[in-house]
């Protein structure tokens, strides 16, 4: 789960502080994974291979909102709806969120390692590092 204090300004000019989080479950992910042309990251390898910034972009907002809730009185469910997204998107701690992502490449990379689930993130890395230790063993 991302978490992030944020001070910000209201439409009344009140200075704010608030804690935003975001994050998706393994079924979320999956279900993003199976609606995208070729899967996730073959949509978001072809968006940066293809230097779309504009696609970029749209994708980035997309995740930003659908990984954002709030979390229940009892811990127990962390809730997102169209309410709570819309609601989210009308303050300008969305539009400082936004903006912070879009100009702090460590903290978009941040945002986005920590939205997803730590076990499919685990599951990413041993992969990864398997994956690296048969391609140096094939070199030799």
């Amino acid at each position: 789960m991302y978490k992030k204090s944020l001070t910000y300004e209201t439409f009344d000019g009140v200075q704010v502080t608030e804690v935003f989080r975001f994050n998706f479950t393994a079924a979320e992910l999956t279900d993003m994974e199976l609606n995208m042309p070729g899967g996730m990251q073959k949509y978001i390898n072809d968006i940066i291979e293809a230097k779309d910034n504009r696609e970029m972009v749209r994708l980035f907002k997309e995740l930003l909102i659908k990984s954002y809730g709030i979390i229940s009185d009892d811990g127990r469910r962390f809730i997102k709806n169209d309410q709570i997204r819309e609601e989210f998107q009308q303050t300008n701690a969305y539009s400082e969120l936004f903006m912070l992502f879009a100009t702090d490449e460590k903290e978009a990379s941040k945002f986005i390692n920590e939205i997803l689930p730590k076990n499919l993130v685990e599951q990413a890395e041993k992969q990864k590092a398997e994956t690296t230790s048969i391609s140096a063993k094939k070199q030799d």
